[in-house]
């Protein structure tokens, strides 16, 4: 299985792409799992579609034309919608696909959102490439932190999906105090790994269970 943590959706960025290239194909089709909305934004299909629709979604040409750098024409993208797909259907999205791709947003509600739908299962059966940036990237790990910010006040550990748990990740790391702070008390009372990822510039590859560091990636261990 192939993990891929990122910063950002822009996958065709020149210090990425070269190394994601050994793994996303042409042939590859794709299941954006667009599950982390924030519950204040996005009430109705309505609010869903200005965020994740052909038409006018706000993410939707980020997304596909990313992958589009690789080949991956626009038809072979499916994206999971809460408001419109049922259980049936978008495990069949899941199932189908070569690639599960989790956008950023809130890691905590998107896996709620997973369970809600009883996707749990299926990803966890997927043995493909997964991946995600920000909240797509830390849903990853069995068990995640949040540094405060103004989605999270208060620093907390979530259950995500246990695909990694060797290892934590301070996502949009700029050295601040708060961020700093987050990972001495992971490091501290989990007494694991923490990569933080530069703001915009780090991503993580882990290709069954190597880890390959991209871009610029801090580490710090106990």
């Amino acid at each position: 299985m192939i993990n891929i943590l990122l910063e950002g959706y822009d996958i065709d960025a020149i210090w990425l792409c070269d190394e994601l290239k050994k793994y996303i194909k042409p042939t590859h089709s794709v299941a954006v799992v667009a599950f982390s909305f924030r519950d204040n934004c996005v009430k109705s299909l309505t609010d869903w579609n200005l965020l994740y629709s052909k038409e006018n979604g706000k993410f939707y040409d980020g997304i596909t034309g990313g992958f589009a750098s690789y080949g991956i024409p626009e038809e072979s993208i499916t994206f999971i919608n809460y408001f419109a797909d049922t259980k049936e259907t978008a495990a069949q999205k899941i199932e189908k696909a070569d690639i599960v791709y989790f956008p950023g947003g809130l890691p905590d509600r998107m896996v709620n959102r997973i369970k809600e739908f009883d996707l749990y299962e299926v990803l966890m059966k997927h043995d493909g490439i997964v991946m995600g940036y920000s909240a797509g990237a830390v849903i990853q790990l069995s068990e995640y932190h949040l540094s405060p910010d103004e989605d999270y006040p208060e620093f907390r550990y979530y259950n995500g999906l246990p695909y990694l748990n060797g290892f934590y990740v301070e996502v949009h790391y700029e050295g601040t105090d708060i961020q700093n702070d987050a990972i001495e008390r992971v490091i501290s009372e989990r007494g694991k790994t923490v990569y933080a990822t530069v703001l915009g510039t780090g991503a993580i590859i882990v290709d069954n269970g190597d880890i390959k560091l991209i871009g610029h990636v801090k580490t710090y261990n106990k």
